[in-house]
């Protein structure tokens, strides 16, 4: 029945979803709308909103292209694909083809939400070597196992809640920071984690498309794409000259690249040594850097790799923006902000954690930042919170904010199964070499977000902190 009813969500995906870009597009017009008809901000000040905020994640857009091509040029590597090889023996049929990738993929993303480049590169090689996977269904599976990064180590709202003088305590609406233990370290949260651990898999398997033609990645490839991901050596080899010169030396050096790895290895070394296990975008992108460094030898066949890999990551370079501009609008005209108001002001001291969790997942829509997204209505939910548990010892409240902003933060994650903006992240990876769109994808994940809406709203509920 499950089988059925994704499949149902599926054609109708097909049918109806357009392409991402356009997706976001039609975002921009309706934000630009409500802010006009509900703020009443003027045309200028909306237009002016959207320009301030295009430029707003250039920089998180960059470190998302870097993430996707070093990661990526390291499975280009002939190390890897021989441990991919050897992990075929023991991973032979499509069924535990998804569930190792959703399984590794949730644990990769609860170190950091990055992470899921390595799953998706693990997936896309296993789906190459393995008979009968349904492709665009794996990439549900690992896009799907992404959500887990909300309960992990690079949880963005967690962490800023225990960042001293945060804006939150600038703004005073937090009078200290509030301990990872009453968030990550919650039962709620450490709930959520078995939530996705278990029934994700399990789910997923339940949910493999059995109707019509299996589209194979090895069918969807043309025959010079299979060719040339086999080829970096080769390809190396035939850019030398035929007589020996100092260029192609230099281009082949082997002790050239190492030095510089070595540099960036003693790097890596002093940042966990000083910091302990700081993990953030730019060190991983880092670590990602110098592995291909020492797994690709020599910087011809590196440079050979990089350029490969970053064949697809053209919407990010340009979709980002435009999610940013929408962003801007919801910031700089007030509409954010008037959207928590709205919500919290029909929420009681029984109801706000599912209020929180909803506008969450609403929010999400027009700023895909959990970060971003909390920097706009975070404010306005907590103060109301606050407001709703007038007389509650300093304690009390501080478990009332910590399971306020968790709902926030679930609610921000689940979202992202109806809207493709960080399938940009997977699809990339995946996507690379093949035709392949957001609509050939999202239908699958319709009855998970039904599944895990109703399971999560009544667990910010009713799971103790």
């Amino acid at each position: 029945m499950l089988t059925k009813i994704g499949e149902k969500f599926t054609d109708i995906f097909q049918r109806n979803m357009p392409d991402a870009y356009v997706f976001a597009l039609i975002l921009t017009l309706i934000t630009a709308v409500l802010a006009f008809f509900w703020v009443e901000a003027t045309a200028i000040q909306i237009l002016q909103s959207w320009y301030d905020g295009f430029w707003t994640l250039l920089e998180f857009g960059m470190q998302m292209v870097l993430l996707i091509i070093t990661g990526y040029s390291i499975a280009l590597s002939p190390l890897v694909n021989k441990g991919i090889d050897r992990l075929t023996n023991f991973i032979k049929t499509p069924a535990q083809v998804y569930f190792f990738s959703i399984i590794i993929g949730i644990l990769l993303s609860m170190v950091s939400y990055g992470w899921i480049v390595i799953a998706a590169v693990l997936a896309r090689e296993l789906a190459l070597r393995v008979a009968g996977v349904n492709y665009p269904f794996l990439i549900a599976c690992v896009y799907f196992s992404n959500n887990s990064w909300v309960t992990g180590l690079s949880s963005s709202i967690p962490l800023l809640l225990n960042t001293e003088n945060n804006y939150m305590i600038e703004a005073g609406i937090l009078t200290s920071t509030i301990p990872t233990s009453y968030t990550l370290g919650s039962i709620l949260n450490i709930a959520m984690i078995v939530l996705y651990v278990v029934v994700t898999p399990l789910l997923m398997l339940l949910l493999i498309p059995k109707k019509g033609k299996v589209k194979e990645l090895g069918h969807m490839l043309s025959s010079k794409n299979k060719e040339e991901e086999q080829t970096i050596a080769q390809e190396a080899a035939d850019l030398k000259l035929p007589k020996k010169v100092l260029s192609d030396r230099l281009n082949n050096s082997m002790l050239l690249q190492l030095i510089v790895a070595i540099l960036g290895l003693s790097y890596i070394i002093y940042h966990f040594g000083t910091k302990g296990f700081s993990l953030n975008l730019n060190i991983m992108i880092f670590i990602f850097l110098v592995l291909g460094l020492i797994l690709h030898k020599t910087p011809i066949r590196y440079s050979i790799s990089m350029k490969r890999a970053s064949v697809n990551v053209s919407g990010i370079l340009f979709q980002f923006p435009f999610y940013a501009g929408i962003m801007g609008i919801m910031t700089y005209t007030g509409l954010g902000e008037e959207l928590a108001l709205l919500i919290a002001s029909v929420a009681t001291i029984d109801t706000y954690p599912f209020f929180a969790y909803l506008l969450g997942g609403i929010v999400n829509f027009a700023i895909p930042s959990g970060g971003g997204e909390f920097a706009v209505i975070g404010p306005s939910v907590i103060e109301a919170v606050q407001n709703i548990a007038t007389g509650a010892t300093a304690e009390e409240m501080t478990a009332i904010t910590s399971r306020a902003s968790l709902s926030i933060a679930y609610g921000e994650s689940l979202t992202n199964l109806l809207q493709p903006f960080y399938l940009l992240l997977v699809l990339p990876v995946m996507g690379a070499g093949i035709k392949i769109q957001a609509r050939d994808v999202m239908g699958y994940l319709v009855v998970p977000f039904i599944l895990y809406f109703i399971l999560q709203s009544l667990m910010v509920i009713f799971v103790p902190l």
